[in-house]
């Protein structure tokens, strides 16, 4: 009894308050059938009044977003004498299947046909993996489609008569441009203002570690994380000796608990002797767990940890500030690659674009105070600068761009470059 009972319990109560609900899983395992105790097909099933339950078809998925792209991937193999089996196999794109499961909550969230969707997730590894996704794999699209598109166009005729392999068509080329843009719009709907991670653990000292570590990896990437749900709490009323022994130790780590994770709400399920099957049962369970509170009023920021990033200025100096709570000096690392800031805790980074007023200066100093990081960038001394135009850094505060808004602005640029190049190639052909 864990997090697929928690998330299918939420759904539950959200459907018993009057709201159009939608459960999904992006865990191969579609146990939200075994918690409900009903068949669920590869769309949304409806269970109980105004309650919703899909098993996500990724293959189907797949096949729309990914499908010319591995056609041409496919004949190339063929011709260097690849088995068509292996061919298969080597153009399958790592982790498509749990990004198109994310494609599909996209697609739920912007029908506008549901007031909460709610989303079971894979174990917490596959999870931060997966939610790291959409930004890195775009991050890589920004800087690979237009420098390859240019190559091919030119090299084209003279590849594919000297060579005889297949020229990728503009099938394929519109195909990754689409791929990318759902990749942005993914990123754009998890990171909101409407979304939100609710962390399930138990309270063990080495699950509590684990989800220490998520929380500090969800704000890496700007996940907004509303709550900890403490699964399988051992009741103080009418123990025995053995059993308040369990509840001794469990006090003690739920007390480190509400340490770590303060501000956040911390909602406690008691320990059953069976997991909660069928619609009452998970409606009783959510009722328990969350009491009087609202588990679907939109986090605020006094009730949430993101990333807010912004600029304040002492001078000519500006610090970027980024919130990393429970984040170590020890496992954090920092680079500066160009106009990139590269951001990493554990096995988890980040690459972060600069705005123009941090990317024509030099990193001053960093420091991890209090769960926040703070980046110091100082201006580019004249010597510095020989060669590059001179640009005023500005004065006063003020926000910084999001991750969002500048891909859009990485974006923009490409589709007005590439309609450029279209045109003069176009007239070129007259």
């Amino acid at each position: 009894m864990g997090k697929t009972t928690s998330a299918a319990g939420t759904a539950t109560l959200a459907a018993l308050r009057g709201l159009r609900t939608l459960v999904l899983s992006t865990d191969g395992a579609h146990s939200l059938s075994d918690a409900f105790d009903s068949e669920v097909g590869q769309e949304p099933t409806e269970i109980d009044d105004l309650l919703f339950v899909q098993q996500i078809d990724t293959q189907r998925r797949f096949e729309r977003s990914w499908g010319d792209i591995q056609a041409y991937l496919r004949s190339v193999l063929h011709v260097v004498g690849v088995d068509p089996i292996e061919a298969e196999e080597l153009t399958v794109l790592p982790g498509a299947e749990e990004v198109l499961a994310l494609l599909e909550v996209r697609d739920h969230v912007r029908s506008g046909r549901w007031d909460v969707v709610v989303v079971d997730c894979a174990p917490t590894a596959e999870t931060l993996r997966l939610l790291a996704l959409p930004e890195a794999l775009n991050w890589y699209m920004d800087r690979i489609i237009h420098a390859e598109r240019k190559v091919i166009r030119s090299l084209r005729p003279l590849l594919g008569r000297a060579s005889g392999l297949p020229m990728p068509d503009d099938n394929v080329f519109d195909a990754l441009r689409r791929l990318q843009r759902d990749l942005a719009d993914i990123r754009a709907l998890l990171a909101g203002p409407d979304a939100s991670v609710r962390l399930v653990l138990t309270p063990e000292a080495v699950v509590v570690a684990e989800a220490r570590r998520s929380l500090t990896t969800l704000s890496l990437y700007g996940y907004r994380v509303d709550g900890i749900v403490a699964n399988r709490v051992f009741p103080a009323a009418g123990a025995d000796n053995w059993r308040r022994q369990w509840v001794a130790a469990q006090r003690g780590i739920l007390e480190d608990v509400a340490d770590s994770f303060s501000p956040l709400p911390i909602w406690e399920s008691p320990y059953r002797a069976c997991e909660p099957v069928g619609v009452e049962e998970l409606a009783a369970f959510a009722v328990e767990m969350y009491g009087g509170d609202d588990p679907f009023a939109r986090a605020s920021d006094a009730t949430s940890l993101l990333v807010d990033r912004h600029i304040d200025t002492d001078g000519r100096t500006y610090t970027l500030t980024m919130p990393l709570p429970l984040a170590s000096a020890a496992d954090l690392e920092l680079a500066r690659h160009g106009d990139e800031l590269i951001i990493t805790v554990g096995s988890y980074r980040r690459v972060i674009p600069l705005p123009a007023a941090l990317a024509r200066g030099v990193v001053a100093g960093a420091r991890l105070d209090d769960g926040r990081l703070q980046v110091r960038f100082a201006p580019r001394e004249p010597a510095q600068r020989v060669g590059a135009p001179a640009a005023e850094v500005p004065t006063g505060a003020g926000p910084l761009e999001s991750a969002q808004e500048l891909a859009q602005e990485i974006r923009e640029q490409m589709d007005s470059e590439l309609a450029a190049e279209h045109a003069a190639m176009t007239e070129g052909t007259r």
